[in-house]
C-alpha cells in the first residue's frame, strides 16, 4: 500500500511539473543556438535571436533560416517568424549556424554564419534592420573573417566592438572597425590554448568589470558538449579558464550553446537541448535558467530543469507574423502592396491594393509537429466582401469565398482553429473584389 501511495505521489508531482514546465522554453518550433538581448530603448523587453532546425531531419544541413523571439515577463513569448534565410543571402549556399545582434548606428544587425558559394567556408555575414524584430537585409560579410562560424558580436563599455567566432576546437576573436564590416588589422588574437577543451560557439558577457568568454567544450574531447566559460581583464584576452557552468545533464542534445545576459535584475543562462524531439540531437529546443556568481565570481554550475526560470507559470506563444514583411519573412504579396498611408497599423505599414481579383497576401508559419492553431487577422475593409483564406493547400472552412464583413477602421476577426502541418505551412488571405481591404497582420496562437 505504501509503495502505491508513493508511486502516485511521484506520478502527480511529475504530471504537475508538466503541466507547469518552462523548459523546453519554445515548444511549438525547434530552435537553437539562442543569443539574448536586451537593448537600452526598451529595457522591459527581452530578445532571443535563433538558428532554427527542420523537422524530420538528422543532420544539421538543413538549417536554412533564423528566427526572433520576445518577451516582457519571461511566460508570454512572441515568435515574429523567419527574419532571414539563405535565399536572401546571394553570396551564400547554405548553413544557417549560429547568430548574434547588435544595435549600432541607429539600426539593428544581425550577425550570422553561412557557408559562401565561391570558397565553401564559413563567412560571418551581416545584415541589418530598423526594427529589432527584423525582417533583416544582408549587406554583406565581414571582411578578414575566414572560416567564421558561430560569431558573436560584443560591445564594450567604450563602444569598441569585438568579434568572437570558433568552431572545430577553435576560438579566435578581434576588434572590429567602426561600421563593422573588417577586422581591425593588427588585433586578431587566437584563443584556442586559454579556453580548456574549446570546441565553437563562443559568447562574451560583463561582469564586475571582468569579461567572461562562455563556450561549447568536448570533455576529454568526446561529444556531447558542455558549457564552460574562462575569464579575462581585457575583451581580448588572456583569459583563465574556470570551470564549467552546464555539465551533462539528461536530455541534452550532442550539442549546445548559449548566451549569458542580466534581465530585470536576473542573471539567466539560455541554451539548448533536445528535449521537445526525445533525444533527437538534430532538432533542438530553446531552454532558460536563472545564473548564479560566487563570491569570487566564479559561476555556479547549473542543472536544467523542467521548471525552468518561473516556477508553476507555463509558458505560451504568440506567432505574430506582420503582412508587409511578405517575402522577406517567407510570404509572398502577389498583386499587392505595402502602404501606411491609413493610421493605427502596427510594425512598418500594412498590405493594400486587393483591387483585382484573387490578389492575396501571404505569410509563412513554422512548426515542429503537427498541432492546431487559434488564427487572428487584423483587417480594415470599407466595404463587405468575399475572400478566401487558405491554410497551407486548403481553404479554411467558413471562409471560403464567405463574405467578409466592412469594418470600423482596423479591426481583429478570429477566423477560429486550423490545422497546422509539420514544417512550412502558407496562410493567405484574399479578396475577390475590391473592398479597399488592408491586411495589418496575422497572429497564429499554438494549443499546445
Amino acid at each position: 500500500m505504501k509503495k502505491r501511495v508513493l508511486y502516485l505521489l511521484l506520478a502527480f508531482t511529475l504530471s504537475a511539473q508538466a503541466v507547469n514546465a518552462q523548459n523546453p522554453l519554445i515548444k511549438h518550433i525547434y530552435a537553437a543556438d539562442p543569443s539574448a538581448h536586451v537593448w537600452t530603448s526598451d529595457t522591459n523587453t527581452l530578445w532571443l535571436y535563433t538558428s532554427h532546425d527542420v523537422p524530420g531531419t538528422n543532420h544539421h544541413l538543413t538549417m536554412f533560416d533564423y528566427h526572433v523571439f520576445s518577451t516582457r515577463d519571461l511566460v508570454t513569448w512572441t515568435d515574429h517568424g523567419r527574419v532571414l534565410s539563405v535565399d536572401d543571402v546571394d553570396w551564400a549556399i547554405s548553413h544557417a549556424w549560429a547568430i548574434d545582434a547588435v544595435y549600432r548606428h541607429g539600426k539593428y544587425y544581425l550577425v550570422y554564419c553561412m557557408i559562401e558559394k565561391a570558397t565553401g567556408m564559413f563567412r560571418t555575414g551581416l545584415a541589418t534592420s530598423d526594427v529589432p524584430q527584423g525582417p533583416f537585409t544582408d549587406i554583406g560579410f565581414i571582411q578578414g573573417v575566414e572560416w567564421g562560424q558561430d560569431p558573436c558580436l560584443f560591445v564594450d563599455d567604450d563602444n569598441t566592438p569585438y568579434l568572437f567566432w570558433g568552431a572545430g576546437g577553435h576560438c579566435s576573436a578581434a576588434q572590429l572597425t567602426n561600421d563593422l564590416k573588417s577586422i581591425v588589422p593588427g588585433t586578431k588574437v587566437d584563443l584556442t590554448s586559454q579556453l580548456f577543451e574549446v570546441f565553437e560557439g563562443p559568447w562574451v558577457h560583463k561582469y564586475k568589470g571582468k569579461y567572461y568568454l562562455s563556450y561549447p567544450g568536448l570533455p576529454k574531447g568526446q561529444w556531447p558538449e558542455e558549457m564552460y566559460y574562462a575569464i579575462a581583464d581585457k575583451p581580448l584576452g588572456p583569459y583563465e579558464y574556470k570551470g564549467k557552468y552546464i555539465a551533462e545533464f539528461k536530455g541534452r542534445a550532442g550539442t549546445n550553446h548559449g548566451s549569458i545576459i542580466k534581465y530585470k535584475g536576473n542573471w539567466l543562462a539560455f541554451h539548448h537541448s533536445a528535449w521537445l524531439s526525445g533525444g533527437m540531437s538534430e532538432v533542438r529546443n530553446l531552454m532558460a535558467d536563472y545564473l548564479f556568481y560566487n563570491p569570487d565570481g566564479t559561476i555556479k554550475p547549473i542543472v536544467p530543469d523542467s521548471l525552468g526560470l518561473l516556477k508553476g507559470k507555463p509558458n505560451k506563444v504568440i506567432i505574430m507574423l506582420e503582412a508587409e514583411n511578405g517575402k522577406a519573412a517567407g510570404g509572398r504579396l502577389n498583386g499587392t502592396e505595402t502602404s501606411n498611408a491609413f493610421p493605427g497599423y502596427g510594425g512598418k505599414g500594412y498590405v493594400s491594393g486587393f483591387d483585382v481579383s484573387h490578389d492575396y497576401v501571404e505569410v509563412l508559419v513554422q512548426v515542429a509537429n503537427d498541432m492546431k492553431a487559434n488564427l487572428k487577422v487584423r483587417l480594415a475593409a470599407d466595404n463587405d466582401f468575399n475572400g478566401d483564406v487558405l491554410v497551407g493547400a486548403k481553404t479554411l472552412a467558413g471562409w471560403d469565398g464567405t463574405a467578409f464583413k466592412k469594418t470600423n477602421g482596423w479591426e481583429e476577426v478570429d477566423l477560429g482553429l486550423v490545422d497546422l502541418k509539420q514544417g512550412d505551412n502558407k496562410i493567405r488571405i484574399n479578396s475577390k473584389q475590391n473592398a479597399n481591404l488592408r491586411v495589418d497582420w496575422f497572429k497564429v496562437e499554438p494549443r499546445l
